[in-house]
C-alpha cells in the first residue's frame, strides 16, 4: 500500500517540484497540498499535475490526513505546520531551515505520536560532502566554507553550511588562529560558523545551491565541492525521507541516518 503524502507550500517552486516527485513515485500517493496563496486552485494549475486535487489554504481544511507532510516553506510557517503535524500524529519531512535550539527542543517534546525529520539539504551529494569534510577535518589546521545560493534565499549562512561547520568542529577543535589584524572592508573574512572555521555566503542570480569546503595544511590543500544545478537534485532525498521517516522515532536532524553514514 502506498504511503500517503501531503505538501506544505505546494505553490512554491520547491513545493511544486515535491508534488511532482511524490506523484511520480509508485510507493507514494499525493493526497494533500497546502498553500495559503493558492487555496482553491487545482493542482494541475499549481504544479502541472493532472490530479483531481485542490490546494487547501490551511492544514486543518484537508479532507484527508496524510501519513507524511513535506514542508518547504519559511520559518514562521514551518513552525505552525510542524505544530499541526505533531498534534495530528502526522510525520513531517522538513527542508525549511533556520530553526533554533528552542525549536528543536519543542519538536523533541511534541513529536510523540509521529516523527519529524529536518534536513538542511536533501541532495545525496551534499550529504556526502558534509561527511567527507567531517572525515578530513582532523588532518588539517585551517578551513573555510563557501556557500553559494540564488538571490531569493533570505537566510545566511545556509543550513547546509552551518551543519557542515558543526560537524567539522565536532571532529576537530584544533584550528589555527585567523592571522587577520586589519579589516579593510568589514566582513571580508566572513563569519565564524564555529570557532576557527569561517563561512562565506554568496547570493547571486543564476545560482541554485552550491558549497565548497576548503581545508589547508602545510604544503597542501583539499577542496570538497557539491553543486545542485536544479531543484530536482533534492527530490531523491525527499522521496527517501517520506518513505522512511516512520522508522525513525522522534526528531531526526539530517538525512545521514537514512543513508547509514
Amino acid at each position: 500500500m502506498a504511503i500517503t503524502v501531503g505538501v506544505f507550500g505546494a505553490a512554491g517552486k520547491m513545493g511544486a517540484t515535491v508534488c511532482r516527485a511524490v506523484a511520480e513515485d509508485p510507493e507514494l500517493e499525493l493526497v494533500a497540498a497546502v498553500d495559503p496563496g493558492a487555496a482553491g486552485e487545482p493542482l494541475r494549475t499549481v504544479a502541472g499535475l493532472d490530479i483531481d486535487l485542490e490546494v487547501a489554504g490551511k492544514a486543518e481544511h484537508l479532507g484527508e490526513r496524510p501519513q507524511v507532510m513535506v514542508d518547504f516553506t519559511h520559518l514562521e510557517a514551518a513552525r505552525r505546520n510542524l505544530a499541526w503535524c505533531a498534534a495530528e500524529g502526522v510525520h513531517a519531512v522538513v527542508g525549511t531551515t533556520g530553526f533554533t535550539d528552542e525549536d528543536r527542543e519543542r519538536f523533541r517534546a511534541t513529536f510523540n505520536a509521529s516523527n519529524c525529520l529536518i534536513a538542511p539539504n536533501f541532495a545525496i551529494g551534499a550529504i556526502l560532502m558534509m561527511r567527507f569534510a567531517e572525515l578530513a577535518a582532523p588532518w588539517f589546521e585551517t578551513a573555510e566554507v563557501l556557500e553559494f545560493h540564488h538571490d531569493a534565499k533570505v537566510d545566511s549562512p545556509s543550513g547546509t553550511a552551518m551543519r557542515t561547520v558543526e560537524r567539522m568542529a565536532a571532529a576537530s577543535s584544533d584550528w589555527a588562529p585567523d592571522p587577520t589584524t586589519t579589516d579593510t572592508v568589514a566582513g571580508a573574512r566572513g563569519g565564524e560558523g564555529a570557532p576557527g572555521i569561517h563561512v562565506h555566503a554568496i547570493r547571486m542570480r543564476g545560482m541554485v545551491a552550491h558549497q565548497e569546503v576548503l581545508l589547508g595544511t602545510t604544503g597542501q590543500t583539499l577542496s570538497i565541492r557539491h553543486d545542485s544545478y536544479d531543484r530536482s537534485s533534492f527530490m531523491p532525498g525527499v522521496v527517501l525521507a517520506a518513505k522512511r521517516v516512520a522508522d525513525h522515532p522522534g526528531l531526526t536532524i539530517g538525512l545521514d541516518a537514512l543513508l547509514d553514514l
